[in-house]
């Protein structure tokens, strides 16, 4: 049942950015077109990696997963919320805790099941925190690409910017990790 519910929240974000990308390319509105039509390409990649690789995602981070993206997309870069000037700052947080979810899940699946009992909270704690800053560095790094080899503006604030956004994931996966370091020495 879960499955079908990842797939059937999936789809519909995918064809409601579809559905969104069609009307802003009518009504001439060609950036906030393109920004939907890269909805379609994110709604949908769970189900994509789920088809092409054995990688399953289980509904928490999927629908997590759903509402960073409405919030980045939709909210953000659709209806200008970004302009805020804390909603950037407050999806960095977010996306910060959501790739230390995705951290956790990936050690739950790839280490092995009698290995939980021998391995140290601090280790959880330093692999998801580690797992969390690394998605947001390879962010900046997209950001700082964009900027200056395509001539895009994703570093508005430019180090400063960086820089915030930055602390910003850090946070975020800090606090995912405390909460899956004490979760670990508990289980023991």
């Amino acid at each position: 049942m879960k499955r079908i519910l990842v797939i059937v929240l999936c789809l519909i974000y995918a064809f409601s950015m579809a559905a969104l990308s069609i009307y802003y390319k009518n009504t001439g509105e060609s950036f906030k077109s393109l920004v939907a039509a890269s909805g379609i390409i994110c709604g949908a990649l769970p189900l994509l990696l789920g088809f092409f690789t054995k990688f399953k995602f289980n509904l928490p981070i999927v629908a997590s997963y759903l509402i960073f993206l409405f919030g980045s997309q939709y909210l953000g870069s659709i209806l200008g919320w970004y302009g805020l000037g804390w909603w950037d700052i407050l999806m960095h947080f977010i996306s910060g805790g959501l790739l230390a979810f995705l951290g956790i899940a990936l050690y739950e699946r790839m280490a092995h099941r009698n290995a939980g009992s021998q391995i140290s909270p601090w280790f959880i704690f330093l692999f998801t925190f580690s797992f969390a800053v690394l998605g947001g560095v390879i962010w900046e790094i997209y950001e700082f690409s964009g900027d200056q080899f395509l001539g895009m503006t994703l570093q508005g604030g430019g180090n400063k910017d960086t820089m915030v956004d930055l602390i910003a994931d850090a946070a975020g996966g800090l606090l995912i990790a405390l909460w899956a370091g004490i979760r670990t020495k508990l289980k023991k």
